[in-house]
């Protein structure tokens, strides 16, 4: 099974040498850009008189730029269906999008890419289906990995777009551990053939090892994967986003998942029953249980132990689905039999492939003729050089710099710890001869080249005084800030555009991969329209749909997109925290008096997540249940009363020879005075 195929062995490393070999140009400058970045001292000539040497000091101005424009918020999914009846579903897979962002903690994979995109130009995220994620309901979950730019090396001459290749290929560092549990190889005697794809770090470690993979367009449009070690193959699938199955290679007999069904014996014909040759019966009385046989490696079936991989085009129902809108597809359906006439067969469902390369790139901002885009580092690498430069200068003027003296040639000082110190003359005329010299170190030009390089710096990126919180003596007015900073923002848009592309095509990646591979209905958290948490579940066989001709077929068309205002908006809870007071004071959430009201505002803080308001929330619920309780009881009351006076006007309508007093409820009381009956 993992036997090395030499020829596709040596074709995936040519490949990969030319690709490195036309990509060198990039690659080369990766290293140098995070050495920048994390305040490198190393610096340039600028002039011929000029000596390389290290800046004892440095101010990091790179660290700065890209600090101030790192961004937490993370791009809201946007999901627009293409049909009116397809909003729910559309919804349902925005739910399902959030639920994986909170998942996945997607705020610490963005920061991470926050810094790589602008030093280096762009990033990439690897978003496969991770089989190994089981829990006791699910197996597989989508998994989402960073991917640094210098461990994807694109096809030579392809720079428009992943899509658009006809290969990619991956440096990815592995555990020797990760290489056997995964793929069943043993690398325990291989080395670590690049080391530079862990980061920085030059030397080898013992235990690491580097695995290529390679993505490919196969002869029919999916995608294959080609991956090894060294010289080591460790995995070649032709076509390795289809459906496969481990079948019996003695019977063909699908290897069923372990099961509390029982096994049914074959009928006299050598056939099994309902459902067919799986076998499976839930009313049968063979006790042999799927799962137990399953973990003995036995094919249940025929007893043989030989085990083939088959790629499965069809899934075969063997019990009816219910899916999340109460609808059934049913295990059975009517086909017309080689005799035409009307047959039940079992129903076939095609799998979904997503047949999508499993990278997304996210750039910096576009540059034609680049895979990845421009780099804010290289676009300020010449003035953060003359920055160090010059602080360095600076800085050997002020420490040069001195008092001097001048004494006569044979004049003395006496050294000692007392404040008192003695020169000792020949001759009183000598004592003209004694000066001091103040030698100041003057770096008032260097200060204002400094500054004049810091500007040039700031407006290369796009960065105002505004942008960094500084104080800016521009902006006379708070509406003038907003306004200042509203500019940066406008000329650092580019940036968010690519970040949000990035993202949708992120969000449409993983629906693909849920629709593909999530067999089980997945649960999904979300707030309804009065603030309070609902559930509800994604269930991929929702999107299935039958066609004119009674065929079926996935429906994935839907446009993804972001959210970015509500994100940019969301990311500043202080801002959203005031605008909901502000909402309240104007009655928007209804008269300040009323209890629903403050209900309906904390509800709204909640899901801010402003501290307390879920204690806040529960406390006005119970004000509104016991004043409702209150009103139950005074209506209970007040409805007491009226079926008592109901009660008594029909008894004295029955009684015509009542007295007038007693018709009116009155009757003498024992102390001579009168009382209302019933009381």
């Amino acid at each position: 099974m993992h036997q090395t195929d030499k020829k596709k062995l040596e074709y995936w490393q040519g490949r990969l040498s030319a690709d490195e070999a036309a990509y060198a140009g990039e690659l080369s400058k990766m290293d140098g850009r995070e050495a920048l970045y994390l305040g490198s001292r190393d610096i340039k000539p600028i002039s011929r008189e000029d000596v390389p040497d290290k800046a004892p000091h440095v101010r990091n101005v790179v660290l700065e730029l890209i600090e101030a424009q790192v961004s937490s918020s993370i791009p809201q999914p946007k999901v627009t269906a293409r049909r009116r009846e397809d909003e729910r579903l559309a919804r349902l897979i925005e739910d399902m999008l959030r639920n994986e962002l909170d998942r996945m903690n997607f705020e610490e994979i963005n920061d991470q890419q926050e810094r790589t995109v602008p030093i280096q130009g762009g990033g990439a995220y690897l978003v496969e289906w991770d089989s190994t994620q089981r829990t006791h309901t699910t197996a597989g979950e989508v998994s989402v990995q960073i991917l640094h730019p210098k461990q994807v090396i694109p096809q030579a001459g392809v720079c428009s777009g992943v899509e658009d290749m006809d290969h990619i290929i991956l440096k990815l560092p592995q555990t020797k551990g990760y290489i056997k549990r995964r793929y069943g190889v043993d690398v325990s005697e291989e080395s670590e053939s690049e080391p530079g794809a862990r980061g920085t770090e030059e030397s080898t470690a013992e235990d690491m090892v580097t695995q290529y993979v390679a993505y490919y367009r196969n002869d029919k449009g999916g995608i294959g994967l080609y991956s090894w070690v060294n010289d080591t193959q460790l995995e070649d699938l032709e076509d390795y986003q289809t459906r496969r199955l481990r079948h019996c290679a003695k019977c063909g007999a699908r290897e069923q998942e372990p099961l509390t069904a029982t096994m049914a014996p074959p009928t006299v014909y050598g056939e099994y029953p309902w459902p067919g040759r799986d076998g499976l019966s839930r009313d049968a009385n063979d006790s042999r249980e799927i799962g137990k046989l399953n973990h003995t490696n036995v094919c249940p079936f025929c007893g043989g132990t030989k085990w083939e991989e088959r790629e499965e085009d069809f899934e075969e129902l063997t019990e009816d689905v219910r899916c999340s809108d109460g609808s059934v597809i049913s295990a059975l359906e009517q086909a017309i039999g080689s005799d035409g006439t009307p047959i039940l067969v079992r129903t076939r469902l095609p799998y979904y492939k997503p047949d999508i390369f499993p990278v997304v790139i996210q750039k910096n901002i576009s540059v034609f003729g680049h895979f990845l885009g421009g780099s804010d580092v290289d676009a300020i690498e010449s003035q953060q050089n003359t920055v160090n430069r010059l602080e360095t200068k600076m800085l050997d003027k002020l420490l040069t710099a001195g008092s001097y003296m001048s004494l006569p040639v044979d004049a003395t000082i006496e050294r000692n710890a007392g404040e008192m110190k003695l020169i000792r003359l020949a001759n009183l005329q000598d004592k003209q001869f004694i000066e001091v010299y103040d030698m100041e170190g003057n770096v008032s030009q260097d200060l204002a080249m400094l500054d004049h390089t810091y500007e040039e710096m700031r407006q290369v990126i796009g960065v105002t005084d505004s942008f960094q919180g500084r104080r800016d003596t521009t902006a006379t007015s708070g509406t003038a800030k907003q306004f200042a900073a509203a500019q940066t923002a406008g000329r650092l848009e580019s940036k968010r555009v690519m970040k949000n592309a990035a993202f949708q095509r992120l969000y449409e990646t993983i629906f693909k991969l849920k629709l593909a591979y999530a067999d089980e209905p997945r649960p999904i958290a979300k707030y309804n329209a009065d603030g309070e948490r609902e559930y509800e579940q994604f269930n991929r066989y929702d999107f299935l749909a039958k066609d004119a001709a009674g065929e079926w077929f996935w429906n994935d068309q839907f446009i993804f997109s972001v959210d970015d205002t509500s994100a940019t908006l969301a990311s500043n809870r202080e801002a959203m925290w005031e605008e909901a007071r502000l909402n309240l004071q104007t009655g928007a959430f209804g008269p300040l008096d009323d209890l629903q009201t403050m209900l309906f505002f904390w509800t709204k803080m909640e899901m801010l997540h402003y501290p307390g308001a879920a204690e806040t929330k529960e406390l006005f619920k119970r004000r509104i249940k016991s004043q409702q309780e209150a009103a139950a009881q005074q209506q209970e009351a007040q409805a007491k009363i009226v079926a008592m006076q109901a009660q008594m006007q029909a008894g004295q309508a029955s009684d015509p020879a009542a007295s007038p007093a007693k018709r009116a409820g009155i009757v003498p009381g024992s102390g001579g005075g009168t009382g209302v009956a019933g009381m």
